[in-house]
């Protein structure tokens, strides 16, 4: 609440937060180990965080999400774009984020992250990247500012998010996903400009330059 007045976890919040060079806000959705199909609804008003539906149900995970799960607000991956690395059209949805953190993060937080690596997982033929990140006040931060800290500090966690990943729809009876670039996780360098570009694209979806469609801005 900002004097009363709701705001949207989308589009009101920063993505780089003042006075704090190199991290980034991250929204919360899903804290770790929940099942609760959780996120920001890009296409109701005031983009509140709600629980997903399909055929009029909730929808849960079929395994316990071994990170905290959310997005980075001001970003959007334009589904009429193709990316040359990728060679997919974005998945009209904010960046993902995982954060790999100690701490179980509450649903609604704002926290400040680093991100060190990014996946890129192919999802119905659309490149859903994955950002991997830490938030800045977990007790191993310092230690961790690109993606080849994470296996030396965190040996094994970057198989254990991939592999969440490639199987979790499989709970659901549904394929295994895939992953471009060859599955490899791509540096910190490599991953601010997938994220400035998908700012970038949520600025022309903000002022009108991209047609808003469904998509409450």
């Amino acid at each position: 609440e900002d004097e009363g007045k709701k705001i949207s976890p989308w589009h009101d919040i920063p993505l780089y937060p003042a006075g704090q060079p190199g991290l980034l806000n991250f929204v919360v959705e899903i804290p770790r180990g929940t099942r609760a199909k959780l996120e920001v609804a890009t296409k109701e008003k005031g983009n509140p965080i709600m629980q997903d539906t399909k055929k009029g149900k909730l929808r849960y995970y079929g395994i316990d999400p071994v990170f905290n799960y959310g997005c980075f607000p001001q970003t959007w991956e334009d589904p009429n774009v193709k990316h040359e690395d990728a060679n997919c059209v974005g998945d009209g949805d904010p960046i993902d984020v995982v954060e790999i953190g100690e701490k179980v993060l509450e649903s609604g937080t704002i926290t400040q992250v680093k991100a060190l690596g990014v996946l890129c997982m192919i999802d119905d033929g659309e490149a859903d990247w994955k950002v991997i990140a830490i938030d800045n006040n977990d007790p191993k931060a310092s230690q961790l500012n690109d993606i080849a800290d994470v296996e030396k500090v965190l040996p094994g966690k970057i198989a254990e998010v991939r592999e969440w990943f490639r199987t979790y729809k499989t709970h659901e009876g549904k394929p295994l996903n895939t992953f471009g670039l060859n599955e490899e996780a791509k540096d910190r360098a490599y991953t601010m400009k997938v994220v400035q570009l998908a700012h970038d694209d949520w600025a022309k979806l903000w002022m009108g330059i991209t047609d808003k469609g469904k998509f409450e801005v």
